[in-house]
This record gives C-alpha cells, structure tokens and sequence, in this order.
C-alpha cells in the first residue's frame, strides 16, 4: 500500500518517533505531533471558518496530551487522533453557536417606532429617588429618605431625627401628601 502525500513530505525522523512510541518520552511524541500536525490542525479549522483557529488548535493539542499513552498506528493513528479531537472542536464550535442568540446591532436610522420608547421614558426619570424629592421641604425629603429609601422604622427615624414618633407620623403623611401633589403636576405637564 502507498503511504499517503502528507508522509512524503515529512522528515524521516518523525516518523521513526512514531514507529518507535512504545516506552518512547511522551513530552518527545508530543512535540513531534505538534510539529507534524499543527499547521494542518490550523488550516482546517480556519478552512471551517472557526472564530479563533489558533486557540482552538491548541485545545486540540491540550486535549491530545494525555491520550499519547495509549497512542497506537504510529504516525497514522497520531494524524487520525488530532484530527478526530480537531473534528470534535469544531462541531462543539458550531452547537454553541446555535444554542447562543442572534444579536443585530441597533441602527437608529433604521428605527421606524413613532413614541419615545419605554427605554428613553426611564432616562428621562433618571434622577431616581432625589429628583422625586426635589420639591418638597428638607423634613420631609429628611424623613422619605430615611423611611423609604433607607428602610427605617418610625422608632429608628424618630431618633435619628430627635422627634416623637407621632411627629414622624405626621411628617412622613404629609411628605407622601405632597409628593403625590408634584408627582401629579409633572404627570399632566408631560402629557397635557
């Protein structure tokens, strides 16, 4: 039988490394499957349209590494196990692909929508918490904040704010009383 193309071009002594791998050093078989395969490894991943073939030629290598003990065929079974690693790369390559989802970029010229979107409606609102608070006195923004925003007990803000708890009471009914008011006022200005 005729040896394949690929053999010819090789230089003799990686093939007797090969012929020779039983006992051989594994790092000696490595390093010559490295040098006889990983052009052609690199080549056919790219020839598949692989994302990164560099990368993925050295994660055949890697996966090649501890499979050298039990290598048998000589150089052929070598060709044939970096390239079965190489095939099982690429079809991974191809599932995760399939599996990930279809991003299209936003093209703002392309953007046919007629009202701003629920997107653009939130950055207007931006200002969170202390735009809401904006308009109403230094207590009740005070007593807002430490009640809503900082999830205190009436108790706890009646301390920090050295008041009565009915007082905290008050100030936080009044402040929602008002905030409501503004909140109202900017909702018909916007849509009015």
């Amino acid at each position: 039988m005729e040896e394949p193309l690929v053999l010819d071009t090789l230089a003799q002594e990686e093939i007797d490394i090969f012929d020779d791998a039983a006992g051989a050093d594994p790092a000696v078989l490595f390093a010559a499957a490295y040098r006889t395969f990983a052009g052609p490894v690199h080549g056919y991943l790219k020839a598949r349209g692989l994302d990164d073939p560099e990368a993925v030629t050295q994660d055949v290598f890697m996966a090649f590494y501890p499979r050298i003990g039990n290598l048998t065929g000589g150089l052929q079974g070598a060709k044939s196990l970096v390239f079965s690693i190489a095939h099982a790369r690429m079809v991974d390559h191809y599932r995760r692909l399939e599996r990930r989802p279809q991003m299209t970029p936003y093209d703002p010229q392309h953007d046919g929508r007629t009202t701003p979107s629920a997107e653009d409606h939130a950055v207007e609102l931006a200002g969170g918490a202390a735009a809401m608070l904006e308009g109403l006195s230094e207590e009740h923004q005070e007593v807002l904040a430490l009640r809503v925003v900082a999830d205190l007990s009436i108790e706890q803000v009646a301390a920090i704010m050295g008041k009565s708890t009915g007082a905290i009471k008050q100030l936080q009914r009044r402040a929602l009383q008002n905030l409501k008011a503004q909140t109202l006022e900017r909702n018909q200005a916007n849509h009015g």
